[in-house]
């Protein structure tokens, strides 16, 4: 529990109060007070009135508070079924997914596999889901053809392990056009990725 659900929680917890003594009868609080100060006024029946209002309309703003805290406290952290359905549907859409790579394997598109499926987790999240808190570990011995990542995030309990595989796919070769406009003598290499996922971490 974050510390802004931590706070809701707490303002629930002083509003109950606060109608518990809105609800504490007259005659009771008479007797107390003539127990503590027996020469003190006694309270007129206005003031037990003027006192409930006061209490129930404080714990009215406590409650409301607590209710737009704990929409704020959701849009600001990751659930496990906003991290699950967006790790899966991530998984989903670059299962296949294709790109070219310089001479060196590294790809034009996008910076390095972890960006790629953060970006695409971020995409998936939904609208209560915040856009940052996500998490992507690579896992030891990745290689360019073969590679696992840890997907994780702030305020879910769960982890994902999400495999990608990179496979050469000569169909998806480009080959931008020549400075004349004629065919070029560079070609950028095709690729397609594999991408299984599966509970817990890598």
């Amino acid at each position: 529990m974050d510390a802004l659900t931590k706070l809701n929680v707490l303002g629930l917890v002083l509003s109950a109060v606060l109608v518990a003594m809105a609800c504490v009868k007259a005659d009771r609080v008479r007797a107390w007070r003539r127990n503590v100060n027996p020469s003190g006024p006694e309270l007129p029946d206005s003031a037990f009135v003027a006192a409930r209002l006061l209490f129930l309309g404080l714990a009215g703003l406590g409650v409301y508070a607590a209710v737009q805290g704990f929409g704020v406290s959701d849009r600001a952290s990751w659930s496990d079924d906003e991290l699950t359905s967006a790790v899966r549907q991530a998984a989903d859409d670059l299962d296949g997914f294709t790109f070219q790579a310089d001479d060196a394997g590294h790809p034009l598109a996008f910076t390095d596999y972890a960006s790629l499926i953060e970006e695409k987790v971020y995409e998936y999240g939904g609208g209560d889901a915040p856009e940052y808190g996500v998490t992507v570990d690579s896992a030891g011995g990745n290689t360019a053809g073969d590679s696992s990542f840890t997907v994780t995030a702030d305020g879910a309990d769960g982890a994902f392990c999400t495999r990608v595989q990179r496979t050469r796919s000569t169909k998806d070769d480009y080959t931008p056009p020549g400075i004349t406009g004629g065919e070029g003598t560079l070609t950028y290499p095709g690729y397609r990725l594999a991408v299984s996922v599966r509970d817990g971490e890598c």
